[in-house]
C-alpha cells in the first residue's frame, strides 16, 4: 500500500502538469498537425489523471486509515522524494517557448519519467503480487508510445529541413536532461524505501529508456548530449 500511496496516486499532480504542457504545445503550435497530435495527447494525459483519481479513490474506500486520498497534497509539496519531480514541472508550465517547451515534455522529461512511473512502477507492483496496478500501468505506457512516434518524428523533421536546429535541441536536451535525471533519483529514492528497489538502478533505467528513445536524434545534434 505504500508503493501505491507515495509514489503512484500523488502522481496525478505531475500528469496534470504534464497535461498542461502538453496543451500549451498544442495551442502554439506553429501547425495544425502538431496541433492535433499535442491535443490527442493532452486528452492522454487527461485519461491517466482520471484513471490514477478513480484508482485511489478506490483506495480510500478500501483502505481508509492508509492515507491514500487524503495525503497526495502534502507528498506533493513536502516529501523530498517528489520535489524534484515538481520542479522539472514547474519549470516547464513557465517556459514561453513552445519549442523549448515541446522539448522539455516530449523529448525529455516525459520518456524520462514515464519510465519510472509506468514501466518501473508497474514491475514493481507485479512483484509484490498487484497485478491490477501492473495492468493499469501497461495500459497507460501504450498512450505514451504514442506520443514518443509522433513526438520522435516532429523531432526528426526540425533537424532534417533545418540543420542549425540541431545545437539548439542539443542545449535544451542537456539542460531538461539533468533536471530530468533529478527528478528520476528523487522518485527511485522513494521506490528503494517503500519496494526495496534501488534508487540508482530506477535512475539509470530512467536516463536508458531516454537515452534509447533519442538515440538517432542524438547522433545528430552532437555527443556530449545526455
Amino acid at each position: 500500500m505504500a508503493l501505491l500511496g507515495h509514489v503512484f496516486t500523488p502522481s496525478r499532480y505531475l500528469c496534470h502538469g504534464f497535461q498542461q504542457v502538453q496543451a500549451y504545445i498544442g495551442y502554439m503550435a506553429p501547425s495544425s498537425y502538431i496541433t492535433n497530435a499535442a491535443a490527442f495527447s493532452t486528452a492522454d494525459f487527461l485519461r491517466r489523471v482520471t484513471t490514477i483519481a478513480y484508482r485511489t479513490r478506490e483506495l480510500q474506500l478500501a483502505r481508509p486509515d492508509s492515507g491514500i486520498g487524503t495525503a497526495e497534497r502534502a507528498l506533493w509539496e513536502g516529501h523530498d522524494g517528489w520535489q524534484p519531480a515538481r520542479k522539472a514541472i514547474e519549470y516547464a508550465l513557465v517556459t514561453y517557448d513552445w519549442a523549448e517547451a515541446f522539448t522539455a515534455l516530449d523529448l525529455v522529461l516525459a520518456p524520462t519519467l514515464d519510465d519510472v512511473l509506468l514501466t518501473q512502477l508497474g514491475q514493481a507492483a507485479k512483484g509484490r503480487g498487484d497485478d491490477l496496478t501492473w495492468l493499469l500501468t501497461s495500459f497507460l505506457a501504450e498512450d505514451s508510445r504514442r506520443r514518443a512516434r509522433w513526438s520522435r518524428a516532429l523531432a526528426d523533421l526540425a533537424v532534417a529541413q533545418r540543420p542549425e536546429n540541431r545545437p539548439v535541441l542539443a542545449k535544451w536536451i542537456d539542460r531538461w536532461s539533468a533536471l530530468a535525471d533529478d527528478a528520476a533519483l528523487g522518485l527511485g529514492q522513494m521506490l528503494e524505501t517503500v519496494a526495496g528497489v534501488p534508487a540508482a538502478d530506477v535512475a539509470a533505467n530512467a536516463r536508458s529508456a531516454r537515452e534509447q528513445f533519442l538515440a538517432g536524434l542524438l547522433e545528430a545534434v552532437g555527443e556530449n548530449v545526455s
